[in-house]
């Protein structure tokens, strides 16, 4: 993640565009929309933080939970549906099951398969951080919705 805590000037903008031929005012709201997109994820990463989770704890979270028609994802299916890496997420389940907000069990249907399921106190832990989570997003819409 980048911070750009200070913004160029639209002068600034121009004299770097000019030579690309691209729309100063479109490099100037993409600029002002990476940097509200970085304080949202910094303002979510405190949140998160004070309910023992991380971004990325949490999302591994919600994918479990919200699947409508099954308990559990395997590793793989949680990882392409968060995009990252394998490495990535077998850390990142890990530390989870450790903290007992997930288990992970050999599928009954195949050996070689995991499948990761919440545990009571996970959904305990992912309800309990839904109410400010939406709260956030919220808030940081109604200041300024898209578009």
């Amino acid at each position: 993640m980048f911070f750009l805590k200070d913004l160029p000037s639209r002068q600034m903008v121009e004299r770097y565009v000019e030579a690309y031929g691209s729309d100063p005012a479109l490099i100037s709201d993409a600029l002002l929309m990476m940097r509200r997109a970085s304080l949202l994820i910094r303002k979510l990463e405190t949140y998160f933080a004070g309910h023992g989770l991380s971004q990325l704890r949490f999302l591994v979270l919600i994918v479990i939970d919200r699947e409508p028609d099954r308990q559990w994802l395997s590793p793989n299916e949680i990882a392409q549906r968060i995009d990252v890496s394998k490495p990535v997420m077998t850390r990142t389940l890990h530390a989870l099951q450790a903290d007992g907000l997930v288990r992970i069990t050999a599928s009954e249907t195949d050996g070689r398969s995991k499948e990761v399921t919440l545990t009571p106190d996970g959904h305990t832990r992912l309800q309990a951080t839904l109410p400010e989570y939406y709260q956030i997003l919220s808030k940081e819409m109604a200041q300024s919705p898209p578009g």
